[in-house]
């Protein structure tokens, strides 16, 4: 699905003019203007910049159609805000950059926090294991809870989410 919808924005690219230098000037003279049609012809000529931006972070923990979705949502918040301080160019680059930036930061944030999860239900199974064993029974959330040093809330989530991944992982017939 993704190489497909990438594929299809890469054709409908194809039958978008670019900008020439005096049209982009022209058009960001009737921005300063107000005038709508020339905001909208100026997004739409700079989809090239802003896939081209985009590509430089092709492979790097997003999937290029998020990639183009974040540069083409900063392209046309730049648009927004311009108002002629700065080069239209340098201000378009600015803002995709750290809109992909930050979306790849967001993402590693991600999967840290879903891999330090993963690692917590790996030893609260193992605990809960262990103790079993210990006990001749399951043990309880309470002295799970007790023997990780955790709140009992905070072991039901682990449980919960470990729960919850068998039953993605089976289909939900866990």
């Amino acid at each position: 699905m993704e190489f497909d919808f990438y594929k299809m924005y890469l054709e409908e690219m194809g039958n978008i003019p670019e900008l020439g230098s005096e049209e982009e000037a022209v058009l960001l003279e009737g921005m300063a203007r107000g005038e709508r049609a020339a905001r909208e012809r100026l997004v739409e000529g700079s989809l090239g910049r802003a896939l081209a931006l985009a590509r430089e972070y092709e492979n790097r923990e997003l999937p290029m159609s998020d990639l183009v979705q974040e540069a083409n949502t900063a392209l046309m918040l730049a648009a927004v805000e311009y108002d002629g301080s700065r080069e239209w160019a340098e201000l378009l680059e600015y803002r995709v950059r750290e809109s992909i930036e930050l979306a790849l930061a967001e993402q590693k944030q991600e999967k840290e926090l879903e891999e330090n999860m993963a690692a917590r239900v790996n030893v609260l199974q193992t605990v809960s294991k262990v103790m079993a064993e210990e006990l001749g029974r399951e043990a309880t959330v309470e002295e799970l809870a007790a023997k990780m040093k955790m709140s009992e809330e905070e072991v039901r989530d682990l449980m919960k989410m470990a729960l919850d991944a068998l039953n993605a992982e089976y289909g939900g017939t866990v």
